[in-house]
């Protein structure tokens, strides 16, 4: 009787709940540097995602002319001029300076991917910690909700969404947030299901944390490094299906983006006229997203898998 007392005693005596929770922030801050200096292709990306940001934020003083504002020279439309000094990519079909389209484009890019991935690693983040902590029932219906997701088409989940609610960009958002939350939400459940057995986990129920604390502020820390990998992975892939909502023509009129620049170019039969300049940049810049969210995906493979070092 006294063991079993002096055991309970040590537990609550190291419930290293700031341990723990220091720790395992400390831990993922400090393994994405060592991510960045070890790992060329996680640096490209987060580079890459830099360059995009400062396009985004200084856009308007960058970017040459009114993305929207048609070129005349003595009343003349200066429609479909190759690249030159002045128009370093050239004109659209109605005039519009190309450059200035691809400067602004970045902006709503951006802003999708930024958003759709916030909610992607906060929804499935929550619906993983309390599905995998709880288990029983609650475990039951969050899982078959998270198969219901899966069976639902993705992109024309979208489409009809976007369709129906009016063609925007937030609209777009969240139909994304609405299906995409379902991987993270399996990852992150298969793991709190191991780290709801750990020492200090235990050691804080026995200390007396409730059930949300214990979630909250033992056992979230600990996963912090796949909310941020499925992040990263959302953000290329929300500005993949942005692009691809405004190609089929869902997307905002009233918002230059990538994808639109692509949907313009394709109705105008710029492949046809060999008009390269037009759509090309905005393709590279769509793609240079989507791989850099990998590059950065592939270097936190290390941090959540140690064992990758060795080989």
């Amino acid at each position: 009787m006294l063991d079993a007392a002096s055991a309970r005693s040590e537990l609550t005596i190291e419930p290293v709940v700031p341990v723990g929770r220091r720790q395992a922030i400390a831990t993922s801050l400090g393994g994405t540097v060592g991510i960045l200096r070890r790992d060329r292709f996680a640096l490209v990306g987060v580079v890459i995602y830099i360059l995009f940001i400062f396009m985004a934020i200084f856009g308007p003083a960058l970017a040459p002319h009114d993305p929207q504002m048609v070129m005349e020279d003595d009343g003349i439309w200066l429609t479909n001029q190759p690249p030159s000094a002045q128009f370093p990519l050239g004109t659209t079909n109605v005039g519009r300076d190309i450059l200035s389209q691809l400067i602004h484009g970045a902006r709503p890019a951006l802003m999708v991917g930024l958003s759709a991935a916030f909610m992607v690693a906060v929804v499935g983040t929550v619906v993983g910690l309390i599905s995998g902590y709880f288990g029983g029932r609650t475990d039951a219906i969050l899982m078959r909700l998270t198969d219901i997701g899966f069976g639902i088409p993705f992109l024309p989940f979208v489409i009809v969404l976007v369709a129906f609610l009016g063609p925007s960009i937030w609209n777009i958002v969240l139909a994304m947030g609405i299906l995409l939350w379902c991987d993270t939400a399996r990852i992150i459940r298969s793991q709190v299901l191991t780290v709801r057995e750990r020492a200090f986990v235990q050691a804080a129920k026995i200390s007396g944390a409730s059930d949300w604390r214990t979630i909250f502020l033992y056992i979230a820390p600990n996963i912090l490094s796949l909310s941020f990998l499925y992040g990263t992975l959302a953000i290329g892939w929300a500005i993949l299906t942005e692009a691809s909502v405004s190609f089929l023509g869902f997307g905002d009129p009233a918002v230059v983006s990538w994808g639109f620049m692509l949907q313009d170019a394709y109705v105008s039969q710029a492949l046809a006229r060999g008009a390269y300049y037009w759509f090309v940049p905005p393709g590279i810049c769509i793609m240079l997203a989507v791989m850099a969210g990998f590059f950065i995906g592939r270097g936190y493979e290390e941090l959540l898998f140690p064992r990758l070092r060795e080989r």
